[in-house]
């Protein structure tokens, strides 16, 4: 696969028209990746520091617990890609893990699915399974907490 200005500029088109982040492309020794950076810490900090004296300075407060919240949990297996999120290997499969079970390194905990493609996701430490955040055949983003180990 050849990958033209004009394939490049129609993926591009297509990253910002359906609000994407990512999008990556393999054939054989090809690969293409566009990516879109998504700032948001500007927008969060204008809005705390208008609102200064007011009450509503309350609800910046309370994400702060919650942020908190992963350190109790474990530490987080999160999305390499853009996909689907799935927990088994097939629909009568059963999970590749389940809360409460012991993993090792290596281990396949789920697969991501991006481009037709199946990814299966390793563990990158041992530990136990707190919680599993994402429900089977639910869209992931880059980046996002699939689940928690301890």
């Amino acid at each position: 696969m050849k990958f033209d200005i004009e394939y490049v500029e129609k993926l591009a088109k297509v990253l910002a028209e359906n609000e994407l982040t990512e999008i990556s492309l393999e054939d054989g020794e090809q690969a293409i990746t566009l990516r879109k950076e998504v700032v948001v810490a500007p927008a969060a900090i204008a809005p705390a520091a208008v609102p200064q004296a007011a009450p509503a300075v309350q609800a910046p407060a309370a994400p702060a617990p919650s942020a908190s919240e992963p350190a109790k949990k474990g530490t987080p297996i999160t999305s390499p890609m853009v996909g689907t999120f799935y927990s088994a290997p097939s629909p009568d499969a059963k999970p590749f893990v389940e809360v409460g079970q012991t993993i090792a390194q290596g281990d396949v905990v789920c697969i991501v699915e991006a481009m037709k493609l199946m990814n299966e996701i390793e563990a990158e430490i041992s530990g136990k399974i707190v919680e599993i955040c994402v429900k089977d055949g639910q869209p992931v983003e880059f980046g996002q907490v699939l689940m928690y180990v301890e």
